[in-house]
């Protein structure tokens, strides 16, 4: 080991040495530690990631406790890193033990990944940034990130942070709180976090839940992209939770106003409507005279005469006027009737017939009248 004795000063490779920053050159830094010279430090010796300039890390006048990296006749060359990087060991490895979250702040963007100054270099790879895909890391430049460390081996200089691991730790600590403070009937704000073909998954702030597609409006819901859209905010009222298997089954459509409130301001009894057909069943058929507002003709009430099956008069799809007989928009009921219609139209035609007639007889009488009244002249 080389070493220089002067009357001021003992300096030996491996010491530690305090000294003050005196002058920044280009590719060095000159300091004062008591030396007859001014010990020097390459730039490649001020850090433990790529620097361009010394300012990046030092200023004139810094305080700086240093390692003697080589001691050359008169020449002393220091080292900031290697203290730098000790320190930081020991820093780490009790960070590592207790699974530490810590900040750090992004100094390079490469390729695989971002890195941050820790003492040494601390490597976050692309993989564990994020819980998501991150395309472009460049918005990353300088940000300071939360991290873990997941990865430490002194021997090969090697530090794997992990800002993943912190934001995965938080998202499981809501879900967990979630799950054990919600309850069946409560109405919640979440937001639309994917669409599925059989319903929507909604994030409930840490655990998303199910909003079946039969759940998402009273009517008929074939695509639930029609109805929602991704990042929407909705409000659900929790069906079901599964503690276990960790699964929230919502509703979307118990929020909403349903298709019968208000129908008694909309249909009253007796009134005339045009309805469609949209079941038959064995005792009467099933009419649709608002979206999502059915009423039920009797089989009774189908026909003026008797008819042993719906079918017989009526198909699905089709075109109906019928007469509202009674209404309970509480109780989502509407009798309905096509019998009580065709008995009114033939009242009316049968009316119609007797009045022309009645104008015929008198028409007739009038044409005898006349005839028997020439003859008497004659």
């Amino acid at each position: 080991m080389s070493e220089l004795n002067q009357d001021n000063l003992n300096v030996q490779v491996g010491d530690q040495v305090t000294g003050k920053v005196v002058k920044i050159e280009e590719k060095h830094v000159l300091v004062d530690f008591g030396y007859k010279t001014e010990g020097i430090i390459p730039i490649s010796e001020l850090s433990n990631l790529h620097i361009e300039t010394p300012n990046e890390v030092v200023n004139v006048g810094d305080e700086l406790t240093l390692s003697v990296k080589k001691v050359e006749d008169d020449e002393v060359i220091l080292s900031k890193k290697v203290v730098d990087r000790e320190l930081a060991w020991e820093d780490l490895e009790n960070k590592y033990e207790q699974g530490e979250v810590f900040n750090v702040q992004v100094k390079e963007v490469v390729k695989g990944g971002l890195v941050a100054d820790i003492g040494v270099r601390g490597f976050i790879p692309a993989s564990l940034v994020e819980t998501f895909f991150v395309d472009d890391f460049s918005d990353y430049q300088d940000r300071t990130l939360e991290v873990k460390i997941v990865e430490l081996d002194k021997e090969q200089n090697r530090v794997v942070l992990s800002h993943r691991a912190v934001v995965e730790e938080e998202q499981a600590n809501e879900k967990a709180k979630v799950l054990k403070t919600i309850e069946a009937g409560q109405v919640l704000e979440g937001t639309v976090e994917r669409i599925t073909d059989f319903g929507v998954f909604v994030d409930l702030g840490g655990i998303d839940g199910l909003v079946h597609i039969s759940q998402l409006a009273h009517e008929h819901v074939r695509n639930a992209a029609d109805v929602v859209a991704v990042g929407e905010k909705v409000k659900v009222e929790v069906l079901s939770i599964d503690r276990d298997n960790e699964r929230i089954s919502l509703s979307r459509k118990k929020l909403l106003p349903g298709p019968w409130a208000g129908v008694e301001e909309k249909i009253k009894p007796g009134q005339v409507v045009e309805g469609t057909v949209k079941r038959l069943v064995s005792f009467g058929a099933f009419i649709e005279v608002l979206p999502g507002v059915e009423g039920l003709v009797h089989i009774s009430q189908i026909a003026n005469r008797h008819i042993g099956t719906p079918q017989e008069v009526l198909e699905v799809g089709q075109k109906v006027d019928v007469k509202v007989l009674d209404m309970n928009e509480e109780e989502e009921r509407l009798s309905l009737s096509i019998k009580e219609l065709e008995a009114e139209q033939e009242s009316v035609e049968f009316k119609q017939y007797e009045k022309v007639e009645e104008q015929s007889h008198f028409q007739f009488g009038e044409l005898i009248g006349d005839k028997l009244d020439k003859f008497k002249q004659q």
